[in-house]
């Protein structure tokens, strides 16, 4: 268990609260796998009701895919959950529309000072903010440096799609297979279409596509990803089941050095060991990262990044105790404790300098340096639209369907939604 990184006096002066009057639960409810992370959020819970008696904090974990289906159930359920993670974007906005979050404007107005400005915008709906950043991620493919280099492959030398595409035939000639995906849960295979949509139509390309006017997802941007996806799955570079793999299985194979290359997010270097067969998976100083390539006659450029700004709703009805929780959570001293570990890339200004993991922050830095950060796409435009986007990126990639017929699928969705 973490040292309490505050003393319950220091917190109930930050706090501004005096000790609940009456016994009263906060729940929060996340996908965090990671138990060391955990165990820093059950620590920042143990300081708070330790400042507040009366007040009970229970942290409950859901597995991501679990964690969407059961959401929307339990948010319309009496046993509503107070703190809910959130990836931002469409889906939260779809939350907001249905009256499920709490308006917490005041209270928070206290403390969003601590987050950069874009993250803090990030759960601000029309001005009235609905929860708080935790932290940003960005999606790079990550590799394997022993397999990379065994397959005589050099990966400063892959700028465009068509090298990484050569790259991948050349792993694949050397016996080892290029990339695992965790085609079972559909999102990890929407990060190559997002991309790709991003690389051909410059990092506004999903703006512009859903704004007033517009072609929509009909244009060539989006026809054309599938056609460069399909061009990546004519190689057939995933592992054998990719199709049934589900992510922390995916992981775990890279992490067992079944495969070179995984587009995925930040939190890839903390699952891969705690899913790989000796739980150790591969050692940071083996891992290496790529960005995500250009596209020969593209408007993408390699600093506009796709990623997460993720972070805690409040629900409506929830005690004031649930946002004092989440200020409480936020602060920098257990932020920092996340960034020197490498948890993640917290939301908070002035933590950079914490970052000590050498991947963790390569990460913070091409965050830093984004000319456009894309949050992922299948939250960004709703959880109707959203799971559309996943299903058509694996359709497509399985063969199953004309990149022209993903792309007139994402739109009908869009004017259905």
């Amino acid at each position: 268990m973490w040292k309490s990184a505050l003393t319950g006096m220091t917190v109930a002066m930050m706090l501004g609260i005096a000790p609940a009057a009456a016994d009263t639960t906060v729940r929060m409810l996340h996908v965090e796998s990671n138990p060391e992370t955990q165990d820093l959020w059950n620590q920042a819970a143990a300081d708070f009701e330790a400042a507040n008696p009366g007040v009970d904090v229970d942290i409950q974990y859901l597995e991501n895919e679990a964690f969407k289906a059961k959401l929307p159930t339990l948010l319309q359920s009496d046993d509503r959950p107070n703190i809910i993670y959130s990836w931002g974007g469409g889906v939260m906005r779809a939350q907001n529309d249905a009256g499920f979050l709490a308006d917490v404007t005041e209270e928070a107005s206290a403390f969003t000072d601590v987050f950069s400005p874009g993250a803090a915008q990030a759960f601000n709906i029309d001005g009235k903010i609905v929860g708080a950043p935790n932290h940003l991620s960005e999606v790079v493919f990550f590799y394997n440096k022993d397999l990379i280099d065994q397959a005589g492959v050099d990966v400063d030398a892959i700028v465009t799609w068509d090298d990484f595409l050569a790259a991948v035939q050349q792993v694949k000639d050397a016996g080892i297979t290029p990339i695992v995906v965790g085609g079972g849960e559909k999102w990890p295979m929407h990060f190559y279409w997002s991309y790709l949509v991003m690389r051909i139509g410059g990092g506004d390309a999903l703006a512009q596509a859903t704004a007033e006017g517009s072609e929509g997802f009909n244009s060539d941007t989006f026809i054309q990803a599938g056609e460069k996806l399909q061009e990546l799955a004519a190689l057939e570079p995933f592992q054998d089941g990719w199709l049934a793999t589900m992510f922390p299985q995916s992981a775990g194979q890279w992490g067992d050095g079944e495969g070179a290359f995984q587009l995925m997010g930040s939190w890839l270097t903390n699952t891969q060991r705690n899913n790989a067969a000796d739980g150790v998976g591969v050692p940071d100083d083996k891992i290496g990262i790529l960005s995500f390539p250009v596209i020969d006659g593209g408007k993408g450029t390699r600093t506009e990044t796709l990623g997460g700004i993720n972070g805690w709703l409040i629900t409506d009805g929830s005690p004031p105790e649930a946002i004092a929780f989440v200020r409480h959570f936020l602060q920098p001293d257990y932020q920092r404790i996340a960034a020197e570990k490498g948890f993640y890339i917290p939301a908070n200004v002035g933590i950079d300098d914490a970052i000590t993991d050498p991947l963790q922050k390569r990460m913070a830095e091409d965050l830093s340096a984004s000319t456009y950060h894309q949050i992922f796409f299948d939250q960004d435009l709703g959880p109707s639209v959203g799971r559309v986007v996943n299903d058509i990126s694996v359709a497509i990639a399985a063969g199953d369907m004309t990149p022209e017929e993903g792309a007139e699928a994402v739109q009908e969705a869009w004017e259905q939604r």
